[in-house]
């Protein structure tokens, strides 16, 4: 994208406030180079400086809209006073170096800037070249010499010519600078710009990750308590009639179910309506111990689970705790809903010297494909989020496996 440099109200107000102050330090300049007598008795009248400095001052009032112009009107009427000695040139001196600047600092055709300032400049330096040489012969005439490359009059000349190279060359560089300068703000602006959109899409990405990460977690709550409640009612209808107190004991774990889901529902459901997800209530949590209450869970919904801690337990902090706990009950909710009738689970909890495992194996029917769903991608992201992996596999001998393995120095670094 192309840089282009607009002038705002402040400065224009700030150029006519400029052109307003030399106007009027030019009208005092004139005066006393009259009256000091600048260029001799050759000098031209003192009224002939007053419209000069007009020309000369009123264009800077426009020189950041019109750069090109108000340059070339300047150096021509500077120009055209210092060939008629009209008696002031120090005020035509500073217009001419703010005009040239201007012109490198606000022209936005960047080699339309070049062409104006080399040509002015080149122009100036012929000018001042003939001039040089005029006068020199003039003087070397006068004094009844011939004119030397080191006589006094050439050696004043190419100090003039010396500050007249620092003079243009100062404007050009300055204006320059100015150019770059500003362009690098611009760029840096935009950057900016640039970086503060890409935090908001960043911001609003993350907030729609933790949504997808409550909604699976929703989907492990939900298909755990409604499948339990589901065998659960089952079971009852079977047992109402021929043993009422074993259909009571199995309607009270659908109550309890019942409950545990909608306490999970309540707390997940004003996470979502909280901004930015967050919420006053505290987060329901879960322990490696609370494993053992699943696998009695799905005993009692039909799918016999033994449940075993291997090795001395250890602590464990709170977001691993939960992850493998909902690993645990998506594995065993996968297992009641695909294993088939007749299947058994084992849970195990393994504490190793480097790191915490929770196996779960369950028998039943052979899967011969995989099929990747959101219960299979939540467990693999828990482990991943823990900092440790996971293995989903089905058995050859039917059944399937999920074994999670997070290092215990991971853990150690979390804490």
């Amino acid at each position: 994208m192309s840089f282009t440099r607009t002038p705002s109200e402040r400065n224009r107000r700030g150029d006519l406030l400029l052109a307003g102050v030399l106007f009027v330090g030019g009208i005092l300049s004139a005066a006393l180079s009259s009256i000091a007598g600048i260029y001799g008795d050759a000098q031209a009248d003192l009224w002939t400086a007053l419209p000069y400095v007009v020309i000369v001052t009123a264009p800077l009032a426009l020189r950041r809209r019109y750069p090109a112009t108000v340059a070339i009107v300047v150096s021509v009427a500077y120009f055209v006073a210092v060939t008629l000695r009209i008696p002031e040139m120090y005020v035509g001196n500073i217009a001419m170096f703010i005009a040239l600047y201007t012109v490198g600092a606000w022209m936005n055709d960047r080699r339309g800037a070049v062409y104006v300032r080399v040509g002015i400049i080149l122009g100036m330096f012929v000018w001042l070249i003939i001039v040089m040489y005029r006068d020199a012969i003039q003087e070397a005439e006068k004094a009844d010499v011939a004119a030397g490359l080191f006589s006094p009059y050439v050696a004043m000349m190419m100090l003039n010519l010396l500050v007249n190279v620092l003079y243009f060359g100062g404007a050009y560089y300055f204006g320059e600078r100015s150019w770059l300068a500003a362009q690098e703000r611009d760029t840096l602006a935009r950057r900016t710009a640039e970086l503060e959109a890409e935090r908001e899409v960043s911001a609003a990405q993350a907030v729609a990750l933790d949504r997808v990460r409550i909604a699976r977690e929703l989907h492990d709550v939900v298909a755990h308590h409604v499948s339990v409640m589901g065998v659960q009612a089952g079971a009852a209808r079977l047992l109402v009639d021929q043993d009422p107190e074993q259909a009571k004991r199995i309607l009270g774990g659908i109550e309890e179910a019942s409950r545990a889901a909608i306490g999970d529902f309540r707390q997940l459901l004003e996470t979502l309506r909280a901004p930015g997800g967050e919420t006053d209530d505290p987060a329901s949590t879960h322990t490696l111990d609370d494993i053992a209450q699943l696998a009695s869970s799905s005993t009692d919904a039909g799918l016999p689970t033994a449940y075993t801690v291997i090795g001395d337990p250890v602590d464990v902090p709170d977001v691993v705790s939960v992850n493998l706990y909902r690993i645990a009950q998506e594995a065993l909710t996968n297992a009641r809903r695909h294993a088939g009738v007749g299947a058994t689970a084992d849970v195990r909890v393994r504490y190793e010297p480097d790191a915490v495992e929770l196996e779960v194996v369950n028998t039943g029917r052979t899967i011969t494909a995989l099929r990747p769903g959101l219960g299979q991608l939540g467990m693999r992201e828990r482990a991943h989020a823990s900092g440790g992996t996971i293995e989903l596999a089905p058995r050859p001998q039917g059944g399937f496996r999920v074994r999670a393995n997070v290092p215990l120095r991971v853990l150690e670094g979390t804490r």
